[in-house]
C-alpha cells in the first residue's frame, strides 16, 4: 500500500478556491483520503489556520470518528457518521477561509489522522478534546495545505 494522502480541488501550497470561503459559498471541498492503513479504526480529520491574528491556531472544521472505509468527502456535505466538532466560529460545520483583508495569505492545514481506536467523545467536543483523545492512538498522518488572501475592498 503507497503512502497516506490526502488530495483536494488544489494542490499542495496553492490557492483554496474562492467557492470554499467567506468571500464565497463557504462549502467544504471536495477532500479524497488516499491509501488508508487496513488497521484503522477510525479517522479525525482537522482545518485549522496557525496564522489567525493574535497567534492563536483557528479552527474551520474538527470532525472525528469518520468510518476508516471513507474515501472521500464530497464537496458541501459530511462523511457518513462522522461526529462533528466545535469549530472556532462555535459551530459545528464548516468554516471557510476568512482572513482579515489585507492581510498576508494565511494557511490552511488540512490534517488527516488515522487512529487505532474510536474516540470517547461527544459531539461538540473541541479540537483540544480531539487531540488530547487522539493520544498514543495515531497510526499515520498527512497534511495538505491551502492558501487564502482576501483582497483589500476597492475604496
Amino acid at each position: 500500500m503507497g503512502e497516506l494522502t490526502l488530495k483536494s480541488n488544489f494542490k499542495n501550497n496553492a490557492v483554496i478556491p474562492v467557492k470554499h470561503t467567506c468571500d464565497g459559498d463557504n462549502v467544504n471541498p471536495l477532500i479524497e483520503m488516499l491509501n488508508v492503513p487496513a488497521e484503522a479504526k477510525s479517522l479525525v480529520f482537522i482545518i485549522d489556520d496557525p496564522d489567525a491574528t493574535g497567534g492563536v491556531i483557528w479552527d474551520h472544521w474538527v470532525l472525528f470518528n469518520i468510518d476508516p472505509k471513507t474515501h472521500y468527502i464530497p464537496e458541501d456535505s459530511l462523511p457518513s457518521g462522522a461526529v462533528k466538532g466545535k469549530n472556532s466560529f462555535g459551530k459545528l460545520n464548516y468554516g471557510g477561509p476568512c482572513p482579515l483583508r489585507g492581510n498576508a495569505a494565511h494557511h490552511y492545514r488540512f490534517k488527516l489522522y488515522v487512529l487505532d481506536s474510536l474516540l470517547k467523545l461527544e459531539e461538540g467536543a473541541t479540537k483540544a478534546d480531539v487531540e488530547r483523545e487522539m493520544g498514543n492512538h495515531i497510526l499515520s498522518q498527512t497534511m495538505l495545505t491551502g492558501l487564502y488572501e482576501r483582497k483589500p475592498e476597492d475604496v
